[in-house]
C-alpha cells in the first residue's frame, strides 16, 4: 500500500540572554563551567521563592515571532507543566500552553522553483532544565550527574505543524531556522553545545488520507546530520511495520549515532498528562503595543531578504548569494569590504572571500567575526591583484600573510619588494635567458612537443620569483618561440630533398 510520512517539529532554542528566564543568575557556558556554579534557591527550587520575568527574554521572543510572521498575543500565560525528572528539581517547569506568546505563523520552504509553506502552530517561552551525564562502566553501578547551571536557561520552543513529507525538507527548514536565529542574535546554533534542540514528531498515512496517526518523537539530536538520518531511519522502520500489518506504539526514541538507528526511551506522554495549569506565581504576561511596534523597527534585514538584495544589487549568482549570506557576519564583512573598494566587481570580491579567505577560516578554526583582517585591508589588496600590482599567486600568499600576522598589504610588497614585474623589456630578458639556458626543450618544443611551452612559462616565472606579469610573459615567450620556429636553421622549415 502507498503510504507517506506525515512530520511536524519541536524546536528548543536557548535565548541568548545574560541571566535565566525567573531569576537573577547567570548564563555560563555549558562545557567551560564548572556543574552547579550557576545556581540560587529559584531555579534550583528551594520551597518559598518567587519567580519574576526576564524582559529581555520577552524581547527575544517576540524578535523571533515576527520574523516567522506570527501573531504575537498582547496577553499570555505562564503555566505549570508537571512532570518528575532528575534534571527538573521544582517537579514542574514553568512553560506555556494555552495561553502562548505568538501563534499562526509560517515560512516558506523552497520547492524546485516553487516555495511551499510550512505553518508554525505557536512559539512560546518556557524555562530548561538542568542536564543529567550518565556513566557507567569499569564494573561499577551506573550512575548520573546532575548539573543544574543549565535549569532555568530562558528557552523558546518554536512548534510547526506537521507539514513535512521527507526528512530532507526538516533538514532544509531546520538550516534555514538556525540561519534566522543567528540573524536575529537570538541564539548562537551551537547544537554540539545543546542550545538548539530539534525534536521531530514522525507518523506515517496513506497517501490521499487527511487523519494523523500514531506518532513517535525522536530525541538527543544534536546535527543536522543525526536529525535527517534518524527521520529516514523512522519512516522506514514504520512502512516495515505497516507492511507487516503491525502497529505504531507511541513513543520517545533516542538516536543511537555509532549504530545509526532509533532506540525507544520511554512511552511518549500526552498533553493532559503534564496537568497543566496556570502558573500562580506569576501575574498574565501583559506586552504593550509600543513594545512590539519597537522589536519591530529594530529588526535586522533577515537572511531570505538579504539573499535577494545580494542578487539584485550585486548581480550575484544563486550559489554565491547563498553562501555569503548562510551567516550574518560573512555577509556583513562581504560588504564592508565592497565599501571599501566601491569600484571593484562584487563577484570578485565574492570569489576571494568564499575561495580564499574560507580556506584560511576552516585551517585556522577561526569565525570571520574573530579574525584581525581588517575589510579594508582585504579590499587593498584585492585592488592590487586586479590592477595587476602584484599577481594573484602573490595575492593570495601575501592574503595568508596578513590574515595570520596582520599589517597593511602596501607595506608588505614595498618591504619586500613583492610589486609586479610589467616592463616588457625586462620580461623579454627573463624570457631570453631561460630559453637559452634550455637548449634541448627549446628544440623538443621546436619538433613538435609543444607542451613543453607551459614548462618554459614556468621556469620564466619561477626566474622572477613569482613577479612577473604572467598574461605578458605567455605573450612574450609565444612571440620568442615563433621567432625560432621561423629561423632558417630550424629544422622544421627544411624541404624534403
Amino acid at each position: 500500500m502507498d503510504y507517506e510520512a506525515v512530520i511536524g517539529l519541536e524546536v528548543h532554542a536557548e535565548l541568548a540572554t545574560r541571566s535565566k528566564m525567573f531569576c537573577g543568575c547567570p548564563v555560563v557556558d555549558p562545557i567551560e563551567s564548572p556543574p552547579n556554579t550557576a545556581v540560587c534557591p529559584i531555579c534550583s527550587g528551594m520551597p518559598g521563592t518567587l519567580p519574576a520575568v526576564n524582559q529581555r527574554a520577552v524581547e527575544l521572543s517576540i524578535r523571533v515571532a515576527l520574523a516567522l510572521n506570527c501573531k504575537v498575543h498582547r496577553t499570555s500565560i505562564f503555566a505549570r507543566k508537571n512532570y518528575f525528572y532528575p534534571d527538573l528539581p521544582k517537579g514542574y517547569q514553568i512553560s506555556q500552553y494555552e495561553y502562548p506568546l505568538a501563534t499562526e505563523g509560517y515560512q516558506n520552504l523552497p520547492d524546485g522553483d516553487q516555495d511551499r509553506m510550512i505553518r508554525i502552530r505557536r512559539v512560546h517561552m518556557e524555562e530548561d532544565t538542568g542536564k543529567l551525564t550518565h556513566r557507567t562502566g569499569n564494573g561499577q553501578p551506573s550512575h548520573s550527574l546532575l548539573d543544574l547551571n543549565r535549569a532555568g536557561i530562558p528557552l523558546l520552543e518554536i512548534v510547526t505543524e506537521p507539514d513535512f513529507r521527507s526528512a530532507h525538507e526538516v533538514r532544509t527548514f531546520a538550516e534555514n531556522l538556525r540561519t534566522i536565529l543567528r540573524y536575529l542574535d537570538v541564539n548562537s546554533g551551537d547544537m554540539q553545545k545543546g542550545v538548539l534542540r530539534i525534536e521531530p514528531n514522525v507518523s506515517i498515512r496513506l497517501s490521499g488520507d487527511t487523519r494523523l496517526d500514531t506518532r513517535t518523537e525522536i530525541k538527543n539530536l544534536n546535527s543536522f546530520r543525526a536529525l535527517e538520518k534518524s527521520i529516514d531511519f523512522e519512516i522506514q522502520r514504520q512502512f516495515d511495520l505497516a507492511s507487516q500489518g503491525e502497529q505504531v506504539v507511541q513513543q520517545t526514541l533516542g538516536w543511537d549515532e555509532e549504530n545509526e538507528l532509533v532506540v525507544p526511551q520511554r512511552s511518549k506522554e500526552e498533553a493532559h498528562d503534564y496537568r497543566y495549569f496556570p502558573e500562580p506565581d506569576l501575574p498574565p504576561l501583559v506586552i504593550d503595543l509600543s513594545l512590539i511596534e519597537r522589536v519591530q523597527q529594530e529588526m535586522p534585514e533577515l537572511p531570505q531578504e538579504k539573499f535577494s538584495r545580494f542578487q539584485d544589487h550585486y548581480g550575484l549568482n544563486e550559489y554565491d548569494a547563498r553562501i555569503l549570506t548562510q551567516d550574518r557576519p560573512v555577509a556583513d564583512y562581504f560588504e564592508k569590504v565592497l565599501h571599501a573598494a566601491p569600484s571593484q566587481n562584487p563577484k570578485v570580491v565574492a570569489n576571494w572571500i568564499t575561495a580564499d579567505l574560507f580556506r584560511l577560516l576552516n585551517s585556522s578554526n577561526l569565525e570571520i567575526q574573530d579574525i584581525s583582517l581588517e575589510p579594508e585591508a582585504f579590499a587593498s589588496l584585492i585592488e592590487l591583484v586586479t590592477s595587476g600590482e602584484i599577481t594573484h599567486k602573490t595575492g593570495t600568499d601575501l592574503l595568508a600573510e596578513i590574515f595570520s600576522a596582520g599589517g597593511s598589504p602596501e607595506q608588505v610588497i614595498e618591504e619586500r619588494g613583492l610589486r609586479q614585474i610589467s616592463d616588457p623589456h625586462q620580461i623579454e630578458k627573463l624570457v631570453n635567458q631561460v630559453l637559452d639556458q634550455n637548449p634541448d626543450q627549446v628544440e623538443t618544443y621546436l619538433k613538435g612537443k609543444e607542451t613543453i611551452a607551459k614548462w618554459l612559462f614556468g621556469q620564466v616565472m619561477r626566474l622572477a620569483g613569482g613577479k612577473a606579469n604572467p598574461q605578458l610573459v605567455q605573450e612574450l615567450l609565444e612571440k620568442q618561440l615563433a621567432i625560432e620556429k621561423n629561423k632558417p636553421s630550424n629544422p622544421t622549415n627544411k624541404h624534403d630533398r
